[in-house]
């Protein structure tokens, strides 16, 4: 193709058409790279084994995409030299423009490789430390780092100075930098001791009443904790409020595989009393405790057995006696029916006892630990165990303690109005 034309055209016109030319020539080029990267990468990647993490990170298609979008800025910087007629200042602004996009998409392929990272950090964990980590926060902070640095060298390189010089004037407004990133500072602060002493995971059962959280962690991001409360609504904590303040974390007890029962029956203090020696047989007719009532009674009959060769006929007094009671009987039962109980962890603290006793009856505390950590199962393994200790109670002579009600009120009125034998003798 004769080109002799082009020489005849004016100067500017030249230098506008290679300006042209360079411009078509470095979207070309892109189109070819990212032709060759979608489809060698591409193939290549889908050969690649799972256990090659970091070629599947290097050759992701958004890594890719964003490497081919530095192609373009490259060749305005290769070629720009042989634009003819191109004036000094025009080159000069023009090729700073092509670094700073060059820097720019530098910039942006970087953030798409740690996105990437993430990326294959979530789905491809195959370990429980790897499934319960999150590395957001971080990929979050280099992003952030790589913009402030993306964008210091951009600017440098539009006004044709070195970084240096604008680094420099960043140190005298340091005070107000650190100002304006206080929150991101604190928050990356508290996310590296989070992750260093491994006081939070994804997926920990976390409980913070001063922010109206409680319920599981779905993610953690450099600013903010994501909350899944149990009513399914969201509350996000700031970072740094998760060093700066106390939370529970639930994830000790999920990891014992015990969860705790305690819980108390309160014992109307006017039914406790002595066991009689048909009561004694009665009750040594339940299996659960035969074993015990046995040893129990052979105790007390020897240690009666001593009073009376020490006491004489004083140790016919019951102040003096030795003998057994409904309520400690009962709470020997409990104990025998939660070790004998499948829902009761058999390998953790297990504990009946009689606490002082207050205006609304005798607390009995039931001390234990289920065998499951589930909500609903939990639930129905203490429902249960309530259920059959309150039934039986009557069984000991024993009543659980309640405030009058409306029906108590009432037929207590009732008897009282009803006309008894000493009316009948008055009239």
């Amino acid at each position: 193709m004769d080109l002799a034309f082009v020489e005849e055209l004016e100067p500017w016109l030249q230098a506008s058409l290679g300006l042209a030319v360079l411009l078509a020539a470095a979207y070309l080029v892109r189109t070819v790279v990212q032709v060759l990267l979608s489809r060698v990468f591409a193939r290549l990647r889908t050969h690649i084994g799972p256990q090659a993490r970091w070629a599947h990170v290097l050759l992701h298609p958004q890594v890719l995409k964003r490497v081919t979008q530095i192609v373009p800025p490259l060749v305005i910087q290769i070629g720009l030299p042989a634009v003819p007629h191109l004036m000094p200042i025009t080159a000069v602004i023009l090729s700073n423009l092509a670094v700073a996009l060059t820097v720019m998409y530098v910039v942006r392929a970087l953030m798409a490789l740690l996105d990437a990272i993430r990326e294959n950090h979530t789905i491809h964990g195959n370990t429980q430390a790897t499934q319960s980590s999150s590395i957001k926060s971080y990929v979050q902070l280099g992003k952030l780092l790589l913009a402030l640095m993306g964008t210091v060298v951009m600017v440098a390189a539009l006004i044709d100075r070195s970084p240096l010089i604008l680094l420099s004037g960043l140190g005298a407004m340091s005070a107000v930098l650190m100002l304006v990133f206080k929150d991101t500072i604190l928050s990356f602060t508290a996310g590296v001791q989070l992750s260093a002493n491994d006081m939070l995971r994804v997926g920990d059962w976390i409980e913070m009443p001063q922010v109206g959280a409680n319920g599981a962690v779905t993610d953690i991001a450099l600013h903010t904790v994501k909350v899944q409360n149990w009513d399914n609504t969201f509350t996000t904590v700031p970072t740094w409020r998760l060093m700066s303040e106390s939370f529970i974390n639930w994830r000790g007890m999920a990891e014992s595989g015990g969860r705790r029962i305690k819980r108390t029956l309160r014992i109307d203090a006017t039914s406790v009393q002595f066991l009689n020696e048909e009561q004694i047989r009665y009750l040594s007719s339940i299996a659960l405790l035969h074993d015990y009532m046995a040893d129990k009674h052979q105790a007390v009959r020897q240690t009666n057995e001593q009073m009376q060769s020490t006491l004489g006929t004083a140790a016919q007094v019951p102040a003096n006696l030795r003998r057994l009671t409904n309520i400690g009987t009962f709470r020997a039962y409990t104990q025998a029916y939660l070790r004998a109980h499948p829902g009761v962890h058999p390998n953790m603290l297990l504990m009946v006892r009689t606490m002082e006793s207050t205006a609304e009856g005798v607390p009995m505390e039931i001390y234990c630990f289920t065998a499951t950590t589930s909500w609903v199962p939990y639930e129905g393994i203490q429902g249960d165990i309530f259920d059959h200790l309150m039934a039986v109670l009557p069984e000991f002579g024993l009543r659980l303690y309640q405030s009058p009600s409306g029906n108590d009120l009432r037929a207590g009125l009732a008897a009282a109005a009803r006309p008894g034998p000493s009316a009948a003798v008055a009239d």
